[in-house]
């Protein structure tokens, strides 16, 4: 049986590594046990299972992943565990999927907060810090994202609320709400604000994925010099000098 672990990455990297595997198991009908299947059910987003099953198992890479998703019969497991799935390619087509209308309504429909959509106007900033704060974009990058955009309230969920960045922008914006909440609320909540600057990371970039009716800022950065994938190139969203 196809399977996916809790071991390789945090949340935001098993929601893209999950509704990978999701999309190539209803292609081949495979059958997949998934990590943090009903957390993740809980934004809303199905994850498929299947009923085949065989008796040997091939690698999912990110080279190969279009190469089966496009073969017609597969006669084989899958073990995805070893890749993060964050090309270009293949998280275009997850956020298509996720804003495909009937997917997208059951996340809407899943979400405390949905009254929020088109309702607020509203700036939600994910930082990410901690074990890659040498990657973060930097102050510079915030300050000037925040002076572009016109809000009225301004919302920052982060990994470390004591980081000189977070205490360096409360001075700045002294209004500012820290979001300290678990990983599925933070997705929730920000994903109903009219204006999105994402930082790097899986996480920033599943809160994008969901983010229906949000202008959507990231950072640019080198596609293949990054310690994560090409998953920000989405045609919508806006690029931001971090200089």
């Amino acid at each position: 049986m196809t399977s996916t672990t809790t071991e390789n990455g945090r949340l935001g990297n098993q929601i893209i590594r999950n509704l990978s595997v999701s999309l190539l198991a209803k292609k081949h009908n495979l059958k997949v046990d998934y990590s943090n299947k009903e957390l993740i059910q809980i934004l809303g987003i199905e994850l498929f299972s299947g009923t085949n099953s065989y008796n040997t198992t091939k690698a999912l890479t990110d080279e190969n992943y279009f190469i089966i998703y496009n073969s017609d019969i597969i006669n084989y497991n899958l073990n995805p565990n070893d890749h993060y799935f964050q090309t270009k390619k293949i998280t275009n087509m997850l956020y298509k999927y996720l804003h495909n209308p009937n997917i997208k309504s059951n996340i809407i429909n899943n979400n405390p907060f949905k009254e929020r959509y088109r309702n607020n106007n509203d700036l939600f900033i994910h930082i990410r810090l901690t074990d890659v704060e040498k990657f973060n974009p930097g102050i510079t990058y915030y300050i000037k994202a925040i002076k572009n955009i016109n809000f009225n309230n301004l919302y920052i969920a982060t990994d470390d609320i004591n980081n000189d960045i977070i205490i360096k922008l409360k001075k700045l914006y002294p209004s500012l709400q820290l979001i300290i909440v678990d990983e599925i609320t933070t997705f929730k909540f920000a994903s109903t604000c009219k204006h999105i600057i994402l930082s790097h990371g899986s996480f920033s970039a599943v809160i994008g994925y969901l983010s229906f009716f949000s202008d959507v800022y990231y950072p640019e950065y080198e596609a293949n010099k990054t310690w994560f994938g090409d998953m920000f190139s989405i045609d919508s969203w806006i690029k931001l000098s971090i200089n």
